[in-house]
């Protein structure tokens, strides 16, 4: 599945929850953009963001040898170390440094994509003209871990745009068979990333461009079952919607569906697969209870898709059920616009 290279990046900033940050560095992308200039732009304009605001730092401690005294005097390490006769001391004391993680994995990430295969040679120059501007600051090797690591609140929030670059970048890059270069491997064509960032995209899409729902979330939902003791029940699986959209009198549950093809093939002809409405199936009746919403609550399976639309009609009871793509090889007012007609809101 073909996705814009612009459409890729909306996806993202939804999913990531960075509309403002996307807005304040403005990229130019076109039909010739290769997904890893795409983030090169990217990070290369949010890091002149960064450095005409002056980047972050912190006290950061250090036990170190040094001439004379300076902050706290480690007494004991000093005499061990015999350098009292030399005029030196070991100390304990915090700097004011820019040399913090944030901006030991940006300086990494940047320094890693100048020698990533196929990137641009203009990006590739202007990377490498901000590296250098980057003084005091270390080269780490990134790990999954160290981004879990950063901070963000109020005072840094462009940061966590940032980390998401360049964890996305991180992950999407492998060393090649030169030592010391990398290839950016296309995640868009990877069937396990791929899903969660539509899943996430749809839902964060529709907690901030929707108002007539005021709960968007995943919901869990108990088997409707007699369970008579507490072994049995922890063999059930657990029933998680991806997308539930919910107000005083109306409710939608959505479960969204990234593969490569919407149908299934029977007898030469296209059916929607029956694992994917047995499931929906199973989320209605279970999450049925005393209330009216409960009991005409709407299903809607949707699909991404390139090619062919499909608006497919259901009712089960008093329960719509519904299948619906959206085609995300369009324009982007196009897809916007389709998602909120989906849950019944039309742009006039």
């Amino acid at each position: 599945m073909r996705i814009p290279i612009l459409n890729i990046y909306h996806l993202l900033c939804y999913a990531w929850k960075t509309l403002d940050e996307k807005e304040r560095i403005r990229v130019e992308i076109d039909d010739t953009t290769e997904l890893v200039d795409l983030f090169a732009k990217v990070l290369i304009r949010a890091t002149k963001v960064l450095i005409k605001r002056g980047i972050d730092k912190s006290y950061i401690e250090h036990n170190e040898e040094i001439a004379g005294v300076k902050g706290k005097l480690l007494i004991s390490e000093t005499v061990k170390s015999n350098i009292l006769f030399k005029q030196r001391t070991i100390c304990n004391f915090d700097d004011f440094s820019p040399n913090i993680l944030s901006n030991q994995i940006l300086l990494t990430t940047i320094y890693n994509l100048i020698r990533t295969q196929g990137i641009d040679k203009e990006l590739k120059d202007e990377l490498d003209s901000l590296h250098k501007m980057f003084i005091g600051i270390d080269l780490i090797e990134i790990k999954s871990s160290l981004f879990k690591q950063i901070r963000i609140n109020r005072n840094n929030r462009f940061y966590g745009f940032v980390m998401n670059v360049c964890q996305l970048v991180f992950e999407s890059t492998l060393p090649s068979e030169e030592k010391g270069k990398y290839l950016f491997s296309d995640f868009t064509r990877d069937e396990k990333k791929m899903p969660i960032l539509f899943e996430t995209f749809v839902r964060n899409f529709y907690k901030i461009e929707q108002h007539i729902f005021s709960s968007v979330k995943r919901d869990n939902i108990k088997w409707y079952f007699e369970i008579s003791d507490t072994l049995s029940d922890q063999y059930l699986p657990k029933m998680q919607t991806d997308i539930t959209l919910e107000n005083s009198n109306n409710k939608i549950i959505i479960d969204t569906k990234y593969s490569q093809k919407t149908m299934t093939i029977n007898y030469n002809m296209e059916k929607i697969k029956s694992s994917h409405l047995y499931q929906m199936f199973s989320y209605l009746l279970n999450q049925e209870n005393e209330t009216e919403k409960t009991r005409t609550t709407t299903g809607i399976l949707l699909y991404p898709t390139i090619e062919q639309d499909y608006d497919l009609n259901f009712r089960y009871n008093e329960h719509d059920i519904k299948i619906k793509t959206i085609n995300l090889n369009t324009e982007w007012q196009n897809i916007h616009n389709r998602l909120l007609s989906i849950i019944g809101i039309n742009q006039t």
